[in-house]
């Protein structure tokens, strides 16, 4: 006996079993399952005269051949690349002193800077008269008590009427 035949009766002996429970349940032949997994044909092709089952559409998967020892899991789920790594670039932000990795910004002080630049977006598109009409030129924001600078003549230049908070820099 081949491996076709011997998959053949197989199937055969599951879809029997699959239509006695769904006559006992009393439910249709053609029931498809909520959820079925469609996979590239890997089974062999079967005969025209026979419907569908559930188990056609299903992806085998490769099974264990034998149960890992509670041992072997312990050792593999606490190895030393799982474990915690020591953090040395942390270090106090020095606007508000919450912490904070060293090149990353500071989540406190985030909401600050992005209502701050929404104020600026809003004042250019006062100036401008809408977003698609701002001219392709750098734009350089002035604050309260600082001068425009000889290289910032040919870019638009943005006034804030407040002092430049600490924490945004040139």
């Amino acid at each position: 006996m081949n491996f076709s035949a011997v998959f053949n009766s197989l199937r055969q002996s599951l879809l029997r079993a699959e239509s006695r429970l769904l006559q006992a349940a009393g439910l249709d032949r053609q029931l498809a399952p909520a959820l079925a997994v469609t996979g590239p044909s890997l089974l062999p092709p079967q005969s025209s005269d026979q419907t569908p089952g559930l188990l056609d559409s299903i992806l085998w998967m490769a099974a264990p051949k034998k149960r890992r020892t509670i041992e072997v899991n312990r050792t593999r789920r606490r190895s030393d690349s799982k474990l915690l790594k020591l953090q040395n670039n942390i270090e106090p932000c020095p606007e508000c002193g919450h912490l904070k990795q060293k090149h990353v910004l500071c989540g406190f002080c985030y909401a600050k800077v992005c209502k701050e630049t929404s104020l600026i977006r809003e004042e250019i598109k006062r100036m401008e008269g809408g977003p698609l009409r701002a001219p392709a030129v750098e734009t350089v924001v002035v604050y309260e008590g600082e001068t425009e600078r000889q290289e910032d003549k040919d870019k638009r230049i943005v006034e804030r009427a407040r002092k430049r908070p600490t924490w945004f820099n040139l």
